[in-house]
């Protein structure tokens, strides 16, 4: 008998080890993420901030001062120990996101989560980000400065990733059972290639294929015009462009293809992404400095996209939001000038039609004659899973990204990508010099060479210039290039060059006194290249520049206001005409008190008002009935854009389209105004009855949510924010202005910054999402712009790093 207990003992002690030291599903091994000596007990401690730490490799000492923020001030005795201090802080606060991003962004996260993940992983190879990043790092490796300091910046933070111990890791490194592996200066490519594919692959051009094949070029361009009726541009309309020496390409007579294209496309960017900017010079503020402002809009997470710092040495100080395993800072001043940046949202990525010879792929149609393709074999490691190799065929035009093996089903077709974030170019040298700009001149000298993604640079100086850049490597492009599938066979079809970087869009110290972007078109139809309307922003940028313009003088005051403007501009515009034309008689008594409360809105979107609620639901099933013909299943097809859309509305409410297919009636846009709002009610009851109250904050439901989605334990839910998409305070559900910054160019530059999350990316942290309630609420922290390290008010606590012995 003591035998069999003896055994059955054994046995459930083997069971239990098993079971708690291994993996099961989407569940860590127990055992170790409970552990008291390695588990998740030990990430309830806060920062270290204070004492001496030894750093192998360092020359000199490094001191880090730290704000009540947990913002790093880090003054170094030169260059090298500065950016490898910045390797090293950056680690110590955020290691587990920004290795996890470099995964996501190098297709790797099959590594990780596992087969789940080789879809995207696929997705990722496939637009060919590691071949881009790959193009960068050459470059870069010719310019020694460059490559140096993104190689101290790897040694940091692989000084840090050395001295963990595995109850040091961070939390999700348990949740997911692995560890942290060494840095690399690819990983920082790989990570500066994740920014640009969120911030210039939007494209539509299948999308558009099909559309012109459904409705002809006279309907397509109603729908979708190069220019709005309605456009007040980044460079103001005044801009005399005749310096320009540079034609057009001219538009060739081949044919384009006329695919029907059946492929389900690669997942886009959020449509969101964008920004805003805006600098006032010396006349139009108040205290006679020029002062900028800039709210990168992207999607709000934790932990957060940006980690805010100062770096200090012998050659800068600079202080600024950063990408945690970027170099430099990405946003924000030194001494001399400011900076900020918004999406140009240019079409710098196209389409083409690849024919190949036969099914081995080797050969495709180019021209007379046929050319050699090269095969790319992707290795993907999935866990726990045999390696998954994926075939991917370039060709001189890039990746063919759609073919039988991915989302297509033809051997002798594809459509390969043609994009400038490709193109290899040096990202580190771009922050190096905006970081220690003086004037405008080196401000120029710095974005000049900036290829992808293609930005909107705002900028100011203590000298009292201000000035707006659009930057990008842009192809000269025939008109309408690109709007449409390309022939990738044709010659013709290529891009032929690129329009001199002089030639780019730009304007410095205008008359009217101030400078700003907020996505908009670049341009009106004077400016001599072609200029794809992709969607651009035409609501914000309206309401900044009449907020500027009515102004005589602006202060930081205006400035903090005018980010957090809640005006629905595009509520206001379309709002009355529609009660003013629909059937209010049609209408119900609940139906028309909900009416009522638009009728007396003022068209600010605050979190205590039902009226921006019942909008977003009547504009959503507006926009539902309104393109209807378009919800197809089989065709990938786009709808316009917002303006457009409304504009159609009011201008052609007979037209074939605003008829609802399902029904045998024949509706006009004056009947869908009273079908959608009944409709509205209808859901705004039911919301009522299962959630509560509908006022904006409520229905809006607001959230910041941790980078794994499946951890709302570590996000934060029902944030009281006003604005929405189209408002400059551009606060969608989960979405919206990432870093808020303004600066006041005087001496020494005075800032204010705030942004939804927190400095350390330890959810057991106190810093790791202390920033939400002031951003949602409007307020800002006043930056601490240290002048030497000396200067220590607003410092509660420093730390030293020091060579190792």
């Amino acid at each position: 008998m003591k035998y069999i207990k003896f055994v059955t003992s054994l046995m459930l002690t083997i069971v239990v080890f098993y079971l708690l030291n291994t993996k099961l599903g989407s569940l860590p091994p127990l055992g170790k993420f409970l552990s008291p000596t390695e588990g998740i007990w030990q990430n309830e401690g806060t920062e270290s901030t204070s004492g001496t730490l030894v750093i192998k490799d360092l020359i000199d000492d490094v001191t880090v001062h730290y704000d009540a923020q947990l913002i790093p001030h880090i003054f170094a005795r030169n260059d090298s120990d500065l950016y490898k201090a910045q390797g090293y802080i950056t680690a110590k606060h955020r290691l587990w996101q920004m290795e996890f991003q470099t995964f996501a962004a190098a297709g790797r996260l099959s590594e990780i989560i596992g087969e789940k993940a080789l879809q995207f992983d696929r997705t990722q190879r496939r637009k060919g980000l590691l071949f881009g990043a790959e193009n960068s790092l050459e470059v870069i490796k010719k310019d020694a400065e460059s490559l140096a300091f993104l190689q101290a910046y790897s040694d940091g933070v692989n000084a840090y990733i050395e001295q963990l111990k595995p109850e040091d890791y961070p939390v999700e490194y348990k949740l997911l059972d692995y560890k942290p592996e060494p840095w690399s200066i690819d990983k920082t490519m790989h990570l500066l290639m994740y920014m640009t594919d969120m911030l210039c692959s939007r494209n539509h051009d299948l999308e558009f294929t099909n559309m012109l094949q459904l409705l002809g070029k006279e309907r397509f361009d109603l729908l979708f015009p190069d220019f709005f009726d309605v456009n007040d541009p980044i460079i103001p309309k005044a801009r005399d462009w005749s310096f320009i020496d540079t034609a057009i390409t001219e538009t060739p007579q081949s044919e384009l293809p006329t695919d029907s294209i059946m492929v389900e496309p690669m997942e886009k960017p959020h449509p969101n992404n964008g920004s805003n900017n805006w600098v006032v010079g010396p006349e139009k503020s108040y205290s006679g400095h020029p002062i900028l402002a800039n709210d990168p809009h992207l999607g709000l997470k934790l932990p957060s996209i940006w980690i805010v710092m100062q770096l200090h040495s012998p050659n800068q100080n600079v202080f600024g939001a950063t990408l945690p395993g970027a170099l430099g800072i990405i946003i924000g001043f030194n001494e001399d000038i400011a900076w900020g940046v918004t999406n140009a949202t240019r079409d710098v990525m196209d389409w083409y039609k690849i024919e190949f010879q036969d099914e081995s792929r080797k050969t495709y149609k180019y021209g007379d004659g046929w050319r050699d393709t090269n095969l790319r074999l992707e290795e993907i490691k999935i866990r726990n899973k045999e390696t998954f190799i994926d075939s991917v065929i370039y060709t001189h035009h890039g990746p063919v990204s759609y073919d039988h093996l991915f989302k297509s089903d033809n051997p002798k077709k594809g459509y390969a990508m043609k994009w400038a974030g490709h193109i290899g170019h040096n990202f580190a040298k771009l922050f190096l010099n905006l970081n220690k700009a003086k004037n405008y001149d080196d401000y120029l000298k710095a974005i000049s060479n900036h290829v992808a993604p293609a930005q909107n640079f705002a900028f100011a100086s203590k000298e009292g210039d201000i000035a707006m850049w659009i930057q990008g490597k842009f192809p000269n492009k025939w008109k309408g290039q690109g709007k449409f599938l390309l022939d990738g066979s044709n010659p013709e079809h290529d891009w032929q060059s690129f329009i001199p970087q002089e030639f780019n869009a730009h304007v410095k110290n205008p008359e009217r006194g101030f400078v700003s972007s907020a996505n908009q078109h670049p341009v009106d139809a004077s400016y001599p290249f072609y200029v794809f309307n992709d969607g651009y922003e035409t609501y914000r940028n309206r309401v900044i520049n009449n907020y500027l313009s009515v102004r005589e003088k602006l202060s930081i005051e205006n400035f903090k206001n005018l980010q957090n403007n809640n005006l629905n501009l595009k509520a206001q515009e379309l709002i009355p005409f529609m009660i003013d034309h629909m059937e209010t008689s049609a209408l119900n008594n609940e139906e028309q008190q909900l009416l009522n409360h638009l009728r007396h809105w003022n068209y600010i979107n605050t979190i205590d008002n039902i009226a921006p609620s019942i909008w977003t639901a009547w504009n959503k099933h507006l926009h539902q009935l309104t393109w209807d013909e378009f919800d197809n299943d089989t065709l990938a097809l786009k709808t316009p854009f917002t303006y457009q859309s409304h504009y159609l509305l009011k201008n052609y409410p007979n037209d074939p389209l605003m008829d609802i297919k399902d029904t045998p009636l024949k509706e006009t846009a004056i009947d869908l105004y009273t079908i959608s709002f009944k409709a509205a009610a209808k859901e705004l009851k039911e919301w009522e009855a299962e959630n509560g109250s509908l006022e904006w904050k409520n229905y809006k439901g607001a959230y910041v949510g941790h980078l794994l989605q499946v951890l709302p334990a570590f996000s934060r839910f029902d944030i009281p924010i006003g604005g929405d998409r189209n408002t400059v305070n551009a606060s969608d559900v989960n979405h919206g202005p990432s870093w808020r910054m303004i600066v006041e160019l005087s001496s020494p530059p005075k800032a204010y910054g705030i942004y939804p999350g927190g400095q350390s990316g330890n959810p057991g942290s106190k810093y790791y999402d202390n920033f939400i309630d002031d951003w949602a609420k409007g307020n800002y922290y006043d930056l601490i712009f240290m002048q030497n390290e000396n200067a220590t008010e607003g410092i509660l606590s420093s730390q030293t790093l020091t060579p190792k012995q």
